[in-house]
């Protein structure tokens, strides 16, 4: 067989895509060819890059393995037999960015983006079919990290390989422990995936979520051209602020409102531990049952959110603990007021308080209780790479006493289990559910979050046991969780909701699981996708489809400047 460097470029497209199943060695010319094209599209479209053999990284080559499971952050996805991509890029510049998209669209290659490597599912370095479609790349973005604070505005400009970690202390340093920024507790997630998806934090109550607080952007189109929020237009600039990441263009940089956070701010940790007996239980049913009622209704400056799992007692049996955690935008003296107004029955005390700044908040959230530097937001190795499902509900109403007690006998089933339950209300439900793809807004009482984890079990059938408990903990909750659709979050990415085939990818057939994550803004999402990426250049089990609308136009008939069907 002649080397595919002799064949020209169509007829070596035309190969890579073509539905024959190849042999070893016709796989192993195949990679070759398609690096060695890559190579000299690189070199074309990214002159100032000196060796683009750093940046283009094939399955043969040595660096390939190490990079790609450098932030592979769920373990079950780092087999050898998990489905790998064709190439994986390792932008250092946004022209190196544009030019790996741009070749990858000339390759026939579909493009996944990785920044921090945190999703849930994998989907942005894996592919969940060994054979059948398009072969993929990773662009992975780790090395655009940079952050600007510009105090005096409020703003920070982010690139998207920077971590929350990076960002927060970026942000303290930079206004002298002024400023802030709502988003989420782990330091090791990426900006990049965060933000696109939305951004769960302490201060979401208060501020929203971090998606909210987005005021601008520059992206990579599926064309491999830079845009500002100007040249996007509103349309695409709304859908990248929540739509979640893998579906529009790869921003490559994030300019965020910044926030005014008090020199102390308070927190508590508090456990409560469920002993056998039926008084204990009947107690703790009416502590949580008071705490459903008034977590999501407290003052926006106060967040009072609740863990489970489950301990082993003196006597060596398991029991449900239940672990109250609370921030406060204010001194311990004002939260134990406010807690002893709306919570009395948790009977929170001044030494159960701690006082601290902003930043050395986020640590404490994230399990650095004893006051350790900031500096330890720089460690980008932070969070243990780990075996883990995790699935999440909304609750638009409490859950009654008989869901609670079910929940405490399935906490302790599992030692590797845990559920969070975090509070909204506040500025979440003041947001129109239309200003951004994120519409779990008003109504949505709590976000439900249910974790198995496990450490070095790699057998199959252990594995079945640990996902058997996590789904049938998301099954028993039904009665008492949203419906209609069942809500669910894109930043807790979850393939048992559904996906896409690859060369099927359907509208109708997504919105089984767009739905849930988006309600209506899931058919605005996939009209942006069908004017910015018809061709799905970037595309996963998850991408947004595109939807392709009548044009035929009528005076006050548009939508965000797409026009609808009629």
């Amino acid at each position: 067989m002649r080397p595919f460097t002799r064949l020209c470029p169509l007829l070596l497209l035309l190969l890579l895509v073509s539905p024959s199943s190849p042999q070893p060695q016709e796989l192993q010319e195949e990679e070759g060819g398609l690096h060695e094209s890559f190579l000299r599209c690189v070199s074309r479209l990214s002159p100032d890059t000196a060796d683009p053999s750093e940046l283009v990284h094939a399955p043969a080559d040595a660096s390939y393995p190490p990079l790609l499971a450098s932030t592979i952050q769920n373990l079950r996805f780092a087999s050898p037999q998990t489905p790998r991509p064709s190439l994986l890029l390792t932008p250092r510049t946004v022209a190196e960015v544009q030019a790996s998209v741009a070749c990858c669209k000339a390759h026939g290659l579909t493009v996944r983006a990785r920044s921090g490597g945190h999703d849930y599912e994998g989907l942005s370095y894996r592919a969940i079919r060994p054979s059948g479609g398009r072969p993929f790349a990773v662009i992975d973005v780790a090395a655009l990290r940079t952050v600007r604070v510009d105090a005096e505005r409020r703003v920070a400009r982010a690139q998207p390989g920077a971590t929350l970690g990076e960002l927060y202390y970026a942000v303290a340093e930079g206004s002298g422990g002024e400023l802030g920024f709502p988003a989420g507790i782990c330091p090791t997630v990426c900006v990049g995936g965060h933000l696109s998806g939305g951004g769960f934090g302490p201060m979401m109550r208060k501020y929203g979520l971090a998606a909210d607080n987005v005021v601008d952007a520059e992206v990579v189109d599926a064309g491999g051209k830079l845009l500002n929020r100007s040249a996007m237009g509103e349309d695409l600039f709304w859908a990248i602020r929540g739509g979640g990441g893998g579906s529009f263009g790869i921003v490559v940089s994030w300019t965020v409102s910044l926030v005014p956070v008090p020199s102390v701010v308070s927190a508590f940790t508090v456990r409560r531990l469920l002993r056998h007996g039926d008084e204990d239980e009947e107690a703790m049913l009416r502590l949580l049952t008071k705490w459903q009622l008034v977590a999501h209704a407290l003052p926006d400056d106060l967040f009072v959110k609740l863990e489970m799992e489950p301990k082993v007692d003196d006597g060596g049996k398991r029991r449900p603990l239940v672990v109250f955690k609370s921030f406060f935008l204010g001194n311990c003296s004002g939260m134990v007021t406010q807690m002893g107004i709306h919570l009395p029955e948790l009977d929170i005390k001044p030494s159960d308080c701690r006082e601290m700044n902003w930043i050395q908040s986020m640590l404490y959230f994230y399990g650095y209780t004893n006051g350790q530097p900031a500096e330890v937001f720089l460690d980008r190795t932070l969070q243990p790479k780990e075996y883990y499902k995790i699935k999440l509900d909304y609750l638009t109403s409490p859950i009654p006493a008989t869901g609670l007690s079910m929940l405490f006998t399935k906490i302790v089933e599992h030692q590797g289990g845990s559920i969070d339950i975090d509070p909204q209300g506040g500025r979440m439900s003041e947001i129109p559910e239309s200003d951004t793809p994120y519409a779990h807004r008003r109504g949505y009482l709590y976000n439900f979050q249910y974790y198995v984890k496990w450490g070095s079990d790699k057998n199959v059938s252990y594995e079945e046991k640990h996902l058997g408990w996590v789904r049938g903990v998301h099954e028993l909750m039904t009665p008492y969780v949203s419906n209609r659709p069942r809500a669910a979050y894109i930043n807790f990415r979850d393939l048992d909701l559904g996906q896409n085939v690859e060369g099927n990818t359907s509208y109708e057939e997504a919105k089984v699981w767009g739905r849930m994550y988006f309600r209506g803004n899931f058919r605005r999402l996939a009209m942006v996708k069908a004017e910015v990426d018809p061709d799905q250049v970037f595309w996963s089990e998850q991408s947004i489809p595109p939807l392709v609308v009548a044009r035929r136009k009528r005076k006050g008939q548009r939508h965000g400047g797409l026009v609808l069907e009629i």
